[in-house]
């Protein structure tokens, strides 16, 4: 839906709407679903089978791709970055802000016991692509 808005405002010549994000060609949404909402967050997996930079933000609550334009106001804080250099083999271990992902970590785990579904803002640049890229989450359920 958000590569449909792009391109519809750039056939129509339209500007986009004010505070509202595009989806640039770099970046991808995805979902996550939350089939148990009392959660403790655990750790990142990351795997990139190249250089490059990732970044994730998550999408508030509010914004649901079908119905509504993505706002700034909506992307959330902290974001995640993962990344390696262009010059690093590429055996050595992937680089991250380890405060700020263990936040990011915390912090969907708090919003999952409001909502059952959240989206995510990936963006891949210095050469990084979704092909090359396995990422995930683990939470365990609170007791």
């Amino acid at each position: 839906m958000m590569r449909l808005r792009v391109s519809s405002l750039q056939r129509s010549g339209q500007k986009r709407q004010d505070g509202e994000r595009l989806l640039l060609p770099h970046e991808a949404v995805y979902r996550l679903d939350f089939p148990t909402q009392e959660l403790h967050f655990s750790r990142w997996y990351f795997s990139l089978s190249a250089h490059g930079r990732v970044t994730i933000t998550g999408i508030s609550q509010h914004w649901t791709p079908d119905l509504t334009h993505l706002m700034t106001r909506q992307l959330l804080e902290p974001i995640g970055t993962f990344w390696r250099n262009a010059n690093d083999p590429e055996e050595t271990p992937l680089k991250w802000l380890e405060a700020d992902m263990q936040e990011f970590g915390e912090r969907i785990a708090e919003l999952a016991k409001v909502r059952k579904v959240m989206y995510f803002l990936f963006a891949f640049k210095d050469g990084a692509e979704a092909v090359n890229l396995n990422c995930s989450v683990e939470f365990t359920p609170e007791e």
